[in-house]
């Protein structure tokens, strides 16, 4: 398959009418896979009412098919033809949070999605992205778009278009480039079909800023505990992850600088996800900082990327700081801890 690539400055005006935007909903439209961007990473978008549309993104992803994908929309009246009804505690989310880096879990309405869009599940995830480029692209094609990520299924999701060309050039219609994403990890899902908001997958919208708007809200036990299966599209398979085995590390910066050394005398080239405080004061043959301890928000927006910059750099291991369960460092570690198999190395736990 030859692969269309289209470059829109996402910041011109009246994007419905350039060229490409109508090329790429155009195919959409057929039933065929474009990637675009959206605020989050860069997703894989098919009509999500065609069966045969959604099976082409499972393959081109290699993506199991028991794995339900997000539904995209552009405005209100697309959700109302998806879903059985609106939850009170799902309006207020949506008045403050849509557009945005927020999916919501819907009852769906029956015989309306592709079967494969929700994996046989009763209910069905629903986002709208907060981007120029993927909101003119779904208004264009008339239809709801069921779009994953953009990437290869267990690897780095792609926060640039070179990554998606990288992964999928040859196995989809298109890839529509739009410069970088802006959050840089996925959007946060809750399920809203239960009585207490359950958040399944965290993201750019922190447990702290839904509890603002809709009062108390609490955590998929799967997040925590490996054995639970989880919910959530994109979290029941091994996701994010680099070439190289990555551990997560818990200790000192001596310490893990000894980890370091001990894996460098075996011959190994090492890798080390940072920050941009910690950088200099570590030896390893890759040294890579990943934003900035005092700001949780530029880790996020750089870990993929850093993640495929270790790919590029043929490490042979990887070791990765750690940082705190709150704010949006929670979904930094919920894909941190993925992209490591959960393989933690810790300080207190090592031989004397």
């Amino acid at each position: 398959m030859i692969t269309k690539y289209w470059h829109v400055d996402k910041d011109v005006d009246d994007l419905k009418s350039y060229p490409q935007i109508k090329e790429a909903a155009a195919l959409l439209k057929n039933n065929e896979v474009v990637a675009f961007p959206t605020e989050t990473v860069y997703g894989l978008g098919a009509n999500a009412l065609s069966e045969e549309a959604a099976a082409k993104i499972y393959e081109a992803k290699g993506r199991p098919s028991d794995n339900p994908l997000i539904v995209h929309i552009a405005d209100q009246a697309q959700l109302e033809k998806l879903v059985a009804d609106i939850p009170l505690q799902a309006q207020k989310m949506m008045q403050a949070f849509w557009p945005g880096p927020l999916t919501i879990i819907f009852q769906k309405k029956d015989h309306v999605l592709a079967d494969k869009v929700t994996a046989g599940l009763e209910t069905v995830a629903v986002r709208m992205p907060n981007h120029p480029l993927a909101l003119a692209v779904i208004r264009e094609a008339g239809v709801p778009i069921a779009a994953p990520s953009a990437n290869r299924s267990g690897k780095p999701s792609p926060t640039a278009a070179k990554h998606v060309w990288q992964d999928l050039e040859g196995r989809i219609a298109g890839v529509l480039d739009g410069g970088e994403t802006g959050v840089g990890v996925e959007s946060t899902v809750v399920d809203c079909t239960a009585e207490v908001p359950v958040i399944l997958r965290p993201g750019g919208i922190t447990k702290e800023d839904m509890e603002a708007v809709v009062g108390k809200t609490v955590f998929d036990p799967a997040l925590k505990n490996a054995s639970e299966r989880p919910k959530s599209p994109g979290m029941k398979y091994k996701h994010y992850a680099p070439n190289a085995p990555m551990y997560l590390m818990d200790g000192s910066r001596q310490w893990i600088q000894a980890q370091i050394d001990a894996a460098r005398a075996q011959g190994k080239k090492v890798g080390m996800l940072t920050t941009t405080e910690e950088a200099p004061f570590y030896r390893a043959e890759v040294v890579i900082p990943c934003g900035s301890r005092k700001n949780l928000a530029s880790v996020a927006h750089s870990l993929y990327d850093v993640l495929r910059t270790f790919n590029e750099a043929d490490v042979e291991v990887i070791f990765s700081e750690t940082f705190p369960y709150e704010g949006v460092g929670v979904a930094v570690m919920n894909r941190l801890e993925k992209a490591a198999a959960h393989r933690w190395r810790k300080e207190e736990e090592a031989s004397p």
